[in-house]
Order: C-alpha cells, then sequence, then structure tokens
C-alpha cells in the first residue's frame, strides 16, 4: 500500500518498532509496530495503518506467536479494512500460511498459500510468487501430500530467474531440497541443498546461515544421511545460534538434531537423555516437533530392548502427528507399532 504523509509521533513509533526488529526483539518490534498502527488509525491514515499492522503481524511470526499473527493477517486479508492490491493480499495470504503451519494447522495453511499463489501466478512480482509458492510447499510437505508437494516445486524451479535475489533464491533450493528428502529423493535433496549452501554466507545473514544449516541437518538425518557433512551441518547451526540467540523453537530443533545424529550414531541413551527433554517442553512447542521427538524416542527405547517405553512414545508420537494434520507421519508411527507386536 503506498503510504500518504505521515505525523512526526507516527515516524516516531515506526523507527522504533524497526529499530526493535533489528535488535531481534520481535516481541517489543510487534508492540512498537501496533503503537504506531495506532497512531497512524487516529490520524486517519488508512495505508500507514495497514503497512504497521502488517509488520506487526511479521513480528509477532518471528516472535512464535503463531494464534496471535493468524488473527491479525485475517483481519488484513479479510477484514473491513483489508486491501484489495493482488501484492498485498498475496504477502499477507503467505504471513498468514506460515502462521497456521506454525500453530500446526497445515491444511488451513495449505490453504491460506494456495490463496497466495492464485494471486500472483500471473504477476510481474517473480518474488512474491517464490515466497508463495515456497509456504504451498512447505504446508503440503508437512501434511503428507507429496506428489502435490514435488509438482509445486518444479513449478518453482521454473519460476526461478536472475530477477529473484540470490536469498530468495537459496531458500527456493532448500525448500526444494526438503521434499527431495521426504520423497526418497536423496541425491537430488543433497545436490538442492548444495545449490542452495552456495547462496547462503554467515558474511551476509548469519540468522538464515544457522536456519539453513539446521533445517538441513534435520531433512539429511530424516534420510538416514548421517555423515561428515551432516554433523558439520549441525555444529554450524549450533554455533552460528549460540552467537545470534534464537527462539525456544531453535533451541528444541538443535535437540531434536542432536538426539537424532546421537540415535543413528547408536548411542541410544544419550538419545533418549536429550529427546526426553524435548518432550518435556511440550507445552512450548509444536505437536510436530512433538511428534517428531516420540516417534524417535520410541524407535530408540526399541533399540535397547524397552518394548513398553517404545509403544508408549510411539502412541504418542502419532496422537501428536494426528493433532497437526500430518497424517502421513502418524501412519509412520503406528507401522513402527505394528512392527513389535
Amino acid at each position: 500500500m503506498q503510504q500518504n504523509s505521515v505525523s512526526p509521533s507516527y515516524v516516531a513509533a515506526e523507527l522504533q518498532a524497526r529499530k526493535d526488529r533489528s535488535n531481534h526483539d520481535f516481541s517489543k518490534a510487534a508492540s512498537s509496530a501496533k503503537d504506531a498502527a495506532e497512531i497512524a488509525r487516529l490520524d486517519g491514515d488508512l495505508a500507514s495503518w495497514w503497512n504497521m499492522t502488517f509488520f506487526q503481524a511479521e513480528n509477532l511470526l518471528d516472535a512464535e506467536d503463531f494464534d496471535e499473527c493468524a488473527e491479525l493477517a485475517a483481519d488484513l486479508v479479510n477484514g473491513p479494512r483489508a486491501t484489495t492490491a493482488c501484492h498485498d493480499k498475496a504477502r499477507t495470504y503467505i504471513l498468514l500460511a506460515m502462521a497456521r503451519q506454525g500453530a500446526g494447522l497445515l491444511e488451513q495453511a495449505a490453504d491460506a498459500a494456495r490463496a497466495a499463489v492464485d494471486l500472483v501466478s500471473d504477476e510481474s512480482d517473480v518474488e512474491t510468487n517464490v515466497k508463495a509458492r515456497q509456504a504451498l510447499i512447505a504446508a503440503l510437505a508437512d501434511i503428507g501430500r507429496l506428489d502435490e508437494a514435488w509438482t509445486e516445486c518444479l513449478a518453482l524451479a521454473d519460476v526461478i530467474s536472475a530477477e529473484v535475489d540470490d536469498q530468495l533464491v537459496g531458500k527456493a533450493y532448500w525448500v526444494i531440497g526438503n521434499v527431495a528428502f521426504l520423497c526418497n529423493k536423496v541425491q537430488e535433496g543433497l545436490d538442492y541443498h548444495e545449490l542452495a549452501a552456495a547462496t547462503f554466507s554467515p558474511a551476509r545473514n548469519l540468522d538464515i546461515w544457522a536456519k539453513f544449516n539446521k533445517a538441513s541437518a534435520a531433512m539429511r538425518l530424516a534420510a538416514d544421511v548421517a555423515d561428515a557433512d551432516t554433523l558439520r551441518c549441525i555444529e554450524r547451526a549450533e554455533l552460528a545460534t549460540d552467537v545470534i540467540g534464537g527462539s525456544a523453537n531453535d533451541f528444541l530443533l538443535m535437540r531434536l538434531n542432536r538426539g537424532h545424529w546421537n540415535y543413528l550414531a547408536g548411542d541410544f541413551e544419550a538419545a533418549i537423555e536429550i529427546l526426553e527433554g524435548v518432550c518435556a517442553e511440550a507445552d512450548n512447542t509444536s505437536p510436530q516437533i512433538l511428534g517428531e521427538a516420540c516417534l524417535l524416542l520410541g524407535r530408540a527405547h526399541e533399540a535397547i530392548g524397552d518394548h513398553p517405553a517404545s509403544r508408549e512414545h510411539l502412541l504418542k508420537a502419532a496422537g501428536y502427528f494426528e493433532a497437526s494434520g500430518a497424517q502421513q507421519r502418524a501412519d509412520q508411527a503406528r507401522d513402527f507399532l505394528a512392527a513389535e507386536s
């Protein structure tokens, strides 16, 4: 949305919000953006109100306040003051998809992402098109609709061009590689993640570099690739996050990776200790992460011969996956249960 002339008090509030974000204090940035939006509303400046409310929602997403982010995004796209611009509607649907995915509402996330793709598929805004397709692919993959996700990956690969920023290209290769791993196209997954890694640099953006290494390690581990490159991904993510800090979710995912690494390395006791710590954070994490931790716990207990504990955790894993809409993963947990019987 284009901004009209704005008041000095609004400018000060917006600058404060952007300063808070640059300091990675996302909760404070969301609060400051809300203050700026209220000033704009009182000034009758709808464009500035919309932009700051969107910025508030972006920061709520990064603060992992998924429910409030989704509520704001839904209001921005469907409420009485919703924008009519395709570009802004698409951006908001992308935000809504990411918030719903974070909250474990995977079907709703896919619906929102599909709405974004439909808005920008024929537009010249390549960047928003790429981001919309990334959001759709991520949601479809989490649900387990892998054939659809791979079809969308091929469409995304066609959209990537020289017009797209290197960091965004890297993120596109990253998500395509993720789906390749999930589809058991392991070599393609490794190849796409190598392409992604070549675009990321700790000097340019340490936060993205950390998140990529954390996520790449998780996908490699899920494909039972426990080589030196996987261990390097784990260590890079841990080192970078120690430097820049991270959310509770970031640290839980890194512990999950470490637990998975220990499991694949045959150190089942160490894996159990780490994964039980992840499960103890049930009030602070998503059903999807809890499902992954319980699934690994079940397999680790089975490996040491503790069958009752194994069954308990595999049942929990199936329940958590179902709660998040990841039916394919729930079925996998039950397959492990059936194999034990």
